[in-house]
């Protein structure tokens, strides 16, 4: 698998806090199965990341795991909160690229509220040759409300990443019935760790993949739209689900 989020970068944000949590996370996600994973830190008030810094964490990462000898693939990202959005210069967007990529941007969707004008910046976004991937909307209250609402953002040009957590329910009921609805109603393109630490946040994209249920599909959103995205290719095609219960009843046996 590949995942294109995490907060495995030490001491620049919330997630790792020491080289040995990166360490950890590290270890974690190769026994989940997976090869390759962006450091993707937040750029927002708090955590006011520097493209600079995210390079140096990277390529220090990159050296520890080498020397622990942990087949993991680390590249570069940012989660960029949407209000910096227009603070960024281009090129310093570019740098934040997903995986790598400058085509691709992670953007932060807010925990509270649905700003009117989202599907305008994202769309603006898109114009200017950056397509943005919309982290964990799955956890936004209002569409957990009315999920429709990211019909438009979709639209848009942007693509929508779940978290794994919210999959599995890990992280609450009204995360996991919004997230699940995303993916059977093919709203959704890609499942990440967004993995912070050992517990709750940890990476656990394998129980992602059992919940939902399809093979074929669960690789679609955990390597082919992924790889992809590393590769600067085509999104391949998403697969038909195979299967075709509501989501409603496949909450009821989780």
């Amino acid at each position: 698998m590949i995942d294109l989020h995490s907060h495995i970068l030490a001491r620049i944000d919330d997630g790792a806090r020491s080289i040995e949590e990166s360490l950890h996370i590290a270890r974690a996600a190769v026994a989940d199965g997976i090869t390759i994973m962006a450091g993707t830190p937040h750029v927002r008030d708090d955590w006011p990341t520097d493209p600079s810094l995210m390079e140096y964490r990277v390529a220090e990462l990159r050296a520890e795991l080498e020397q622990a000898q942990i087949p993991l693939d680390i590249v570069p990202g940012g989660e960029i909160a949407f209000e910096w959005l227009k603070r960024l210069e281009r090129e310093e967007l570019r740098r934040f690229g997903l995986g790598g990529n400058p085509r691709y941007l992670l953007v932060e969707t807010p925990y509270y509220g649905w700003p009117h004008y989202l599907e305008e910046q994202l769309f603006a976004l898109s114009e200017s040759g950056i397509t943005p991937v919309l982290a964990h909307p799955e956890r936004n209250a209002d569409l957990q409300a009315r999920p429709q609402r990211i019909v438009p953002i979709i639209e848009s040009g942007a693509l929508i990443q779940v978290t794994a957590a919210s999959v599995d329910g890990r992280i609450g009921r009204g995360a996991r019935e919004c997230g699940i609805q995303l993916i059977d109603r093919g709203f959704a393109h890609m499942v990440a760790s967004d993995a912070h630490n050992a517990s709750v946040r940890a990476v656990g994209m394998a129980a992602a993949v059992r919940a939902i249920g399809d093979a074929e599909l669960a690789t679609w959103l955990t390597w082919g739209v992924p790889a992809a995205i590393l590769g600067d290719t085509p999104l391949p095609p998403r697969p038909a689900q195979r299967r075709q219960q509501k989501w409603r009843d496949r909450l009821r046996r989780v």
